[in-house]
C-alpha cells in the first residue's frame, strides 16, 4: 500500500525541514504541488510502484486551500493511508524568523489591501492562520515554537514510523516557564508534586535517572498523580478514538520540564506500552527516543 505523508501548515513553521527529512529517509518528495494535482500525483505514483511519497502544500495556492480537507477526506474514505502533519509556531516566532531569514511571506503579493499598499507580515500571518484553521483542526499539528530543527526532524520521523492504529497516542514533557504546547490535546500540571531540584545530588539529573525515580516514588502524591492521569487517558482514549481522531497528545508540564514531567511522562508511557506510544521531551532534546516506548 502506499504510504502518503502530506506537509502543510503556516508558513515559516518548519515545513522544509520536514520535507528534508523525509527525502532523506526514503519518500518521494514534492514540494508545492497544486491540490487541483493531488489525485493525479497519486495515481501515477502508485502506477510507478512507488511505496511512500511526502507531498508538501501551503498557502502558495491559497485559491484551492478549501478544497484540501475534502481532498483527503476522499483519499481517507478509500483506505489509503495518508498522513497529515500540521507545522505552526506562535506569531512572534514567526516574526522572527522571517526577520531572520530576509524572505517575504508568500501572501505579500497576493492577499488584497484596501490602501493598496502591501500588507505587512502580521497581516499575511493572521491572513494565512484564517484561510488554514479548517485543515488545522481536523489533523495532527505540531507547534514549533521551540523546537530545533533536530527536534522537529526527529518528531517527524517518530510520526510518519509509528504503526498506524485507531489513535497514535504521545505522552510529552514540558516547562511551564517556556510556555504551554500549542500541539496538546490533554494537559494535566504536576508542578504540586515534591520538586528534586531543591536536592543538590538530584538537580543535575533528570526524570529518567533512576535516582529522581526513587527519590520521587517515596511520595504518595506522585503515585496518585500518575494513577490518576492514566486513569483519565484509559477511561477517554476510546471515545477519542470514536471521534475519528488519529492522535492524541499529553502533555506533563512541570516548572523547568527536567525532573517530575519527564519521570511522569516516562512513567505513562511504559503503562501504555502495548499502545507503542511516542515519548517526547520538548525542553530535553538529550532526552529524545527515536522510537516508541
Amino acid at each position: 500500500m502506499l504510504n502518503i505523508v502530506l506537509i502543510t501548515g503556516i508558513s515559516g513553521s518548519g515545513k522544509s525541514v520536514a520535507l528534508r527529512v523525509l527525502e532523506d529517509a526514503g519518500y518521494t518528495c514534492v514540494d508545492n504541488l497544486p491540490v487541483r494535482f493531488l489525485h493525479d500525483f497519486i495515481a501515477t505514483s502508485q502506477e510507478s510502484g512507488l511505496e511512500r511519497i511526502a507531498v508538501a502544500m501551503d498557502v502558495r495556492w491559497p485559491g484551492e486551500l478549501d478544497q484540501l480537507p475534502n481532498v483527503v477526506r476522499t483519499l481517507r474514505d478509500q483506505n489509503t493511508l495518508f498522513r497529515v502533519i500540521f507545522l505552526e509556531a506562535t506569531d512572534h516566532a514567526l516574526r522572527q524568523r522571517y526577520s531572520e531569514s530576509r524572505r517575504r511571506h508568500p501572501l505579500t503579493d497576493r492577499l488584497p489591501t484596501q490602501s493598496g499598499k502591501a500588507p505587512s507580515l502580521q497581516q499575511c500571518i493572521n491572513a494565512e492562520r484564517e484561510l488554514l484553521a479548517p485543515l488545522r483542526e481536523q489533523e495532527h499539528a505540531i507547534d514549533t515554537t521551540d523546537l530545533t530543527p533536530g527536534q522537529l526532524r526527529a518528531w517527524v520521523l517518530d510520526l510518519v514510523q509509528a504503526d498506524r492504529a485507531p489513535v497514535i497516542l504521545t505522552f510529552e514533557s514540558f516547562a511551564y516557564k517556556r510556555g504551554v504546547p500549542g500541539d496538546a490535546d490533554l494537559m494535566f500540571d504536576v508542578r504540586c508534586l515534591p520538586n528534586p531540584h531543591y536536592d543538590r545530588a538530584l538537580r543535575p539529573l533528570t526524570g529518567r535517572d533512576p535516582e529522581v525515580a526513587q527519590w520521587l516514588e517515596r511520595f504518595g502524591t506522585v503515585a496518585g498523580m500518575v494513577d490518576d492521569i492514566s486513569q483519565f487517558v484509559q477511561r477517554w482514549l476510546p471515545v477519542y478514538a470514536q471521534d475519528t481522531r488519529s492522535y492524541l497528545t499529553v502533555a506533563i508540564g512541570c516548572t523547568g520540564g527536567k525532573h517530575r514531567s519527564v519521570y511522569v511522562a516516562e512513567t505513562l508511557a511504559r503503562r501504555f506500552a502495548d499502545r507503542q506510544p511516542l515519548l517526547r521531551h520538548r525542553n530535553q532534546p538529550q532526552l529524545h527516543n527515536t522510537q516508541s516506548v
